[in-house]
C-alpha cells in the first residue's frame, strides 16, 4: 500500500492523443466491422446489415453517421428507381485497410476464436494493394 501512495503520477507515460482518438471512434462496438466491410467495395445499407450479424438498423444508421462525420465514410444516394443509399470509404477511411488487416492477423494469433463470423479480412492480391 505504501508503494501506491508514493506513486509518481507525473512519471507515468500518457497515452498518445492519436490512439485515444482512434479508439474513441473505432473502439465503439460495430464501427470497426462496418469499416472492414467497406474496405473491399461500397455497400448498400441492407448489404451492410446482412454482412454484420447482430447489428440493428438503428445502430448501423448511428455508426454510419458517426463514421461519416469523422470523414471516413461517404453516403451516396443512388437515383432509382428504386432509390437506394450506398456507403463507401473516403480516402481517409480506405487508409485504415493496412491497420485493419494487421489487427486481424494479430487477433488470429493472440485472441481465441469466438465462433463463426470471426474471420479476418481476406488477403488481397499484391497488385490490388498499390
Amino acid at each position: 500500500m505504501a508503494a501506491e501512495r508514493n506513486h509518481d503520477s507525473a512519471a507515468c507515460k500518457r497515452v498518445d492523443g492519436g490512439i485515444s482518438r482512434v479508439f474513441g471512434l473505432l473502439g465503439k462496438r460495430w464501427s470497426g466491422p462496418i469499416v472492414a466491410v467497406l474496405v473491399d467495395q461500397p455497400a448498400h445499407f441492407a448489404d451492410l446489415r446482412r454482412a454484420i450479424p447482430g447489428i440493428s438498423e438503428r445502430m448501423l444508421s448511428d455508426r454510419l453517421a458517426e463514421l461519416g462525420a469523422a470523414g471516413l465514410v461517404l453516403r451516396e444516394v443512388d437515383e432509382g428507381p428504386p432509390l437506394r443509399v450506398s456507403y463507401r470509404l473516403t480516402e481517409a477511411g480506405a487508409a485504415l485497410e493496412p491497420a485493419l488487416r494487421e489487427l486481424g492477423q494479430w487477433a488470429k494469433t493472440h485472441l481465441p476464436d469466438a465462433g463463426p463470423c470471426t474471420e479476418a479480412l481476406p488477403e488481397r492480391p499484391a497488385h490490388a494493394r498499390d
